[in-house]
């Protein structure tokens, strides 16, 4: 560990003075929790004895609830149906703290819902309810117009991309170009838009799959040291070279994070998790956390390391979890 307490305490209290936008795939997740005592006897699958169902912000949704969390400010911008999970999530966000004024309705799209039925602590199914199909180019042309004005009063901006059609390449323009203007950082959490222009950004957080995915290359079974994992390391230098961002932040899972950025020795932070129950919005945890610190005036190594117990946190409860300054500022004792 190199970040003390006192550092942290310095950082932590300048979060409540940024105001973060998050962009992307604004989606409603719902869980519903039961318990399973038999088999179906119309086919081979557990009947579920529903207990309880939770609905709360997904995709970007939560990169921004993760924010609230951490005390920062949150505004999101992407798209929502003119439906009941739209009203759903829409309220939701208002009522955690989270900022509308970048959301745009459409008549002709449905809200993206992801379902997941839970029994004794694993997940059973997921059901997703989503849209593929590209926006239209007048639609895309006020969305961004719409991104450049909150991008002019935020202090940080995230570009959240799951692969629903939000994140095109006229929207990480804007977001690169404002945040420069602004002089605030950015941050992208990436999908398989891998052909996207991303040079000039802060930070982008792939996870491993993706970063091999990016790079056409298949992955291999990990060894136990990022930093002599060759293909990793063949990897990480590829990524820096083709999206040129200012820090290239590989999350590896139960291996923790790899940092890598141009004339800078490669840094592995190894994990903090003490237990994993469930990895959902991990990575929505590592954007957030990071993003937020670098607006307050980390350093990327700092932002990193606050990112890597955060996520070490949230892993460890059931479901799109999040945490709290007490909980982060509990780990540094």
């Amino acid at each position: 560990m190199t970040l003390k307490r006192e550092r942290v305490v310095e950082i932590m209290d300048r979060f409540a003075g940024q105001r973060i936008l998050v962009a992307g795939d604004l989606m409603l997740d719902r869980y519903i929790y039961g318990q399973v005592s038999r088999i179906s006897p119309e086919a081979p699958v557990p009947v579920v004895r529903v207990k309880r169902e939770v609905a709360m912000p997904g995709g970007a949704s939560n990169v921004a609830r993760n924010i609230v969390a951490l005390g920062g400010r949150a505004v999101v911008a992407g798209f929502i149906g003119q439906d009941a999970s739209g009203d759903a999530l829409k309220n939701l966000l208002k009522s955690g703290g989270v900022g509308t004024d970048g959301v745009m309705t459409l008549d002709d799209r449905a809200t993206t819902v992801k379902t997941r039925i839970i029994a004794e602590h694993q997940q059973v199914v997921r059901v997703d309810w989503d849209n593929v199909e590209e926006y239209t180019p007048e639609i895309m042309q006020e969305f961004v117009v719409r991104l450049a004005e909150q991008v002019q009063h935020s202090t940080g901006v995230i570009i959240e991309d799951y692969g629903k059609g939000v994140v095109v390449q006229p929207v990480v323009d804007e977001v690169i170009r404002e945040g420069r203007q602004c002089g605030i950082p950015t941050g992208m959490d990436p999908k398989d838009n891998h052909e996207l222009d991303v040079e000039g950004v802060s930070v982008i957080t792939p996870n491993r799959a993706e970063a091999f995915s990016a790079m056409n290359l298949v992955d291999h079974k990990p060894g136990p040291d990022p930093l002599q994992d060759e293909r990793l390391l063949r990897v990480g230098a590829g990524l820096l070279k083709k999206w040129k961002p200012e820090l290239l932040m590989l999350t590896l899972g139960s291996l923790g994070l790899m940092l890598v950025a141009d004339g800078r020795a490669n840094r592995h932070i190894p994990t903090r998790a003490r237990e994993v129950f469930d990895v959902s919005g991990a990575g929505d945890t590592v954007i957030a956390t990071c993003l937020l610190a670098l607006a307050a005036g980390a350093s990327h190594e700092e932002a990193a390391e606050l990112a890597n117990y955060a996520a070490g946190i949230v892993v460890g409860k059931l479901g799109t979890a999040t945490t709290s300054c007490e909980e982060l500022l509990a780990c540094f004792v």
